[in-house]
């Protein structure tokens, strides 16, 4: 399925992954990695994920005006990114994430935001024509909670649908989930937004139920290898994850998002965003690197045929 349009506002940067047998303790050194410098962020994984399955995206960002800020506009234009809303500051660097990926394919990232936290509302209202005339906008929350509240009341202002990543954790007040159609936590996501601890498919609908209860339409909980719950208004799906031999988990969740959006705005019904969604993001940790690892629409494809056992 190709097609529609998508606007991602959200964060650019450059990834410096090193895959280790484990990830260190405190104060230890764990040498004989293997090291790998791609492009990352929450908001480009998203917009590049979208991209490669057919989607029509324009990101809204900012980076430095540096070597790295010139690599990812580069890159994104190579993507069929309409780049023209990124803003190139020379006040900040592009962020950047330093990221530990062990045998297991389990990560830890520490992440320097530099131009993502100067990402404003001014700089959305920029890119509010753009917003009304999408199928889906989606956002993340690694650039400032202001600049994500403004471009959500632009979008449903206009009736266009919003997909929020509540990633990384950070609280959310009911007047803004109440402008989401779709949020996306994981599990300790929903755990920091609701208190529920969520381990099984019990707590999860908790979960999402208080989440609903507070505003948002739809609320799909993902839950790595136990897959995804799907919490809307007429009933409660849950959807199996694809058993995989991960290697990476760095962008299992922005490669979910970006295959919703895809999805979504290509006209699909959430059920079936959310099984392209999953298949998305299982190919995904089969492959280090957070763009890198991202799929093509017939890659997907291929995957999915696979997976159905043809």
């Amino acid at each position: 399925m190709a097609g529609g349009r998508i606007v991602v506002v959200g964060s650019s940067n450059t990834d410096m992954v090193v895959k280790t047998e484990k990830i260190p303790s405190r104060g230890e050194t764990v040498t004989g990695g293997q090291f790998v410098m791609a492009a990352g962020g929450k908001g480009a994984n998203q917009a590049v994920a979208a991209a490669r399955l057919g989607a029509e995206v324009t990101f809204v960002a900012r980076t430095g005006a540096d070597m790295f800020g010139d690599q990812a506009v580069e890159n994104y234009r190579k993507e069929g990114i309409v780049t023209d809303l990124i803003l190139r500051d020379p006040q900040n660097h592009t962020g950047v994430a330093l990221i530990l990926v062990d045998a297991q394919g389990e990560n830890l990232i520490a992440v320097a935001s530099g131009a993502n936290h100067a990402l404003s509302p001014s700089d959305v209202e920029q890119a509010a024509e753009r917003i009304r005339g999408a199928d889906v906008v989606m956002l993340q929350l690694e650039i400032p909670l202001d600049t994500v509240r403004r471009a959500v009341e632009l979008a449903a202002e206009a009736g266009v649908p919003v997909i929020l990543d509540p990633a990384p954790a950070a609280p959310l007040d009911d007047a803004l989930l109440a402008r989401v159609t779709y949020l996306t936590p994981n599990e300790s996501e929903a755990e920091g937004l609701t208190g529920i601890r969520v381990d099984d498919e019990d707590s999860a609908r908790a979960a999402a139920r208080q989440l609903r209860d507070r505003g948002a339409r739809h609320v799909i909980v993902t839950m790595g290898t136990k897959g995804a719950l799907i919490a809307g208004p007429n009933q409660t799906t849950m959807v199996p994850c694809h058993r995989v031999e991960a290697k990476d988990s760095t962008a299992a969740g922005d490669a979910f998002n970006g295959g919703l959006a895809a999805a979504l705005a290509a006209g699909a019904s959430l059920d079936d965003a959310v099984r392209q969604a999953s298949l998305v993001a299982a190919l995904s940790v089969t492959r280090m690197g957070a763009q890198p690892s991202l799929p093509t629409r017939a890659e997907l494809h291929r995957f999915a045929e696979t997976a159905a056992g043809r």
